[in-house]
């Protein structure tokens, strides 16, 4: 038997209804995303800030908890899934449409770095482009 598994059942961690929550939200956005004529950027800042935001600002408190923290795959599956959700939310409203593949570890990462979810955003989609690229 797997080591994350009792009874055949996967054990998940305390964030798993707060995950799936995101995952779920993010899911739906994207389902019922209406492209916008030209660039939205007020609803692109609102994908970053409000929901790649908070499903990083998730881990990133799992991580950092007083208490070790594993994910089941279940919750690290959604993560993954709700961070390239509202990534591709993010570029479709600059008019690019692509789907990313960022894992919610590289998100947390950048974004410790640059304390800017938005600039975190732009970073691993290139989207926008910055002047000179």
């Amino acid at each position: 038997m797997d080591r994350d598994s009792v009874d055949g059942h996967e054990r998940h961690s305390g964030y798993y209804a707060r995950i799936a929550d995101l995952a779920e939200e993010a899911r739906h956005e994207r389902e019922t995303f209406d492209p916008p004529d030209g660039v939205d950027e007020d609803r692109a800042l609102r994908y970053a800030r409000d929901g790649l935001g908070d499903v990083v600002a998730l881990y990133i408190e799992a991580r950092t908890a007083e208490w070790d923290v594993e994910f089941s795959g279940r919750e690290l599956e959604l993560l993954h899934r709700a961070t390239n959700d509202y990534l591709s939310l993010y570029t479709r409203c600059h008019g690019v449409a692509f789907d990313t593949d960022v894992t919610v570890r590289e998100a947390a990462e950048i974004l410790l770095k640059t304390h800017n979810i938005v600039d975190t955003a732009q970073l691993v989609t290139k989207v926008p482009g910055r002047d000179g690229d």
